[in-house]
Parts: structure tokens; C-alpha cells; sequence
């Protein structure tokens, strides 16, 4: 069976898509219908070992991309609901730890296990991914980078960084804490080359992005 190259394009229902790295296996996939959330599951192809990324909808789907596992950690990119509306069942059908980060999650009504700051590292198998801090979409967005030893870096950006610019913010002060904390802590440290999974649409890479930064400051969303 001829195996379909991964463009991070799927549909709401579809197919998922896989990413093979050489040591992780990404599987992407949309849930929740109109909303288009997507969830990632990263998988250690030696180990087994998992971590998902955003719980987002649709619990036995979500369950389904898993496996057998073992799902060690589902890590919540933020506090809005479209993004943790399938933890609780996951969370008590895998027994994986929550994660997510310190101000948000007072909000998510599902207890987070490990509180995370920026800089905190989590390892699952062989796989360490490191969990970055960007403030603005919500008080505690969470990335999720994973620097891949034998390739490009891959980040998580849930909705702090989209194709054609950042997540939706509800003031003038939240956008410029989110440009800034993506600019500087993203942008201004990978490569073009990183490839870039959002929480909703399609993938892109920094490079892609980079030349519209001064573009998206100037036009203030």
C-alpha cells in the first residue's frame, strides 16, 4: 500500500495525517466538527511511549489515535474549551498525567497534575520535548518544542501562531504580549526550516512566517 506523503492538511472527521520523524511518529487529526481542533499524537516508534497534545473533542477518537500507548502525558495548550473537552475521559481511561501551564490552569476544570513554567521539560521513552510560554492568547499559551537530533525542530503552537499570523487577542496590551513572546522566544531563536503544527488549519514553518512579522505588529492582529 503506497504510504500518502504528510502535508499537515486534514478535515474534521478525516483521515489523519503522519508525520514519521526518526525517532517520534506524529499523528494529527481534526476534531469537534466546525470548530477544526486539531490533536497531536507523539509517539515515541521505538518505545510506545506517548504525549498528546490538546484533548480537544470527540473522547473514543482521541483514544483511538492513542493506541495501546502508554499515554504518558497529555500536555493543554490553553484554557479555552475547544481545547480540553475530551481530557476528563482521557485522562480516566489512560491514567496520563495533565499538564499545563500555571495560569491557566485554574481554568480548566479537569486538575492539572504538572503545573508547567517556561523552560520545563517533559520525557516520554526516549522523546524530551520542552514546553514554552506565550502569553497573550490566553495568560498561559503553551508551545511545545521538540528538537529533533537528526532534523529540523517541530513546535506545537496551539493558537499562538497560525498560518498568516498569531491567535485572536481581545486587546491592544495581550497582542503585543503575544507578538513579543513569539517573537523572541520562537522566531528569534529557531531555524526557518522548523516546522510548525497550530491548534486549528494547517501547518506551516518559521521560515514561511518570518517575513511577515513587521507586517503583523503594523496591522496590530
Amino acid at each position: 500500500m503506497a504510504v500518502t506523503a504528510y502535508t499537515g492538511h486534514v478535515t474534521p472527521g478525516g483521515v489523519p495525517g503522519v508525520h514519521e520523524l526518526a525517532r517520534l511518529v506524529v499523528t494529527k487529526a481534526s476534531v469537534g466538527g466546525s470548530r477544526d481542533n486539531n490533536v497531536y499524537v507523539l509517539r515515541d516508534r521505538f518505545t510506545g511511549d506517548e504525549l498528546l497534545i490538546d484533548a480537544a473533542a470527540e473522547p473514543s477518537r482521541v483514544l483511538a489515535l492513542c493506541g495501546e500507548g502508554p499515554l504518558r502525558y497529555v500536555v493543554t495548550t490553553h484554557r479555552h474549551p475547544d481545547h480540553w473537552g475530551a481530557l476528563a475521559e482521557v485522562v480516566a481511561a489512560t491514567g496520563a498525567v495533565t499538564v499545563a501551564h500555571a495560569a491557566d490552569a485554574p481554568a480548566i476544570p479537569v486538575p492539572t497534575a504538572q503545573v508547567a513554567q517556561d523552560g520545563d521539560r517533559l520525557h516520554f521513552g526516549d522523546v524530551t520535548v520542552e514546553l514554552i510560554h506565550l502569553a497573550g492568547h490566553t495568560p498561559g499559551g503553551l508551545a511545545v518544542l521538540y528538537d529533533d537530533p537528526t532534523g529540523p525542530p517541530h513546535l506545537w503552537t496551539g493558537d499562538s501562531l497560525f498560518p498568516g499570523g498569531v491567535g485572536k487577542t481581545r486587546s491592544a496590551a495581550d497582542f503585543t504580549s503575544l507578538l513579543d513572546d513569539v517573537e523572541r522566544r520562537l522566531f528569534d531563536r529557531l531555524p526557518d526550516e522548523t516546522w510548525v503544527y497550530p491548534g486549528h488549519g494547517d501547518d506551516t514553518t518559521i521560515g514561511a512566517e518570518r517575513p511577515h512579522l513587521a507586517e503583523w505588529r503594523a496591522r496590530g492582529w
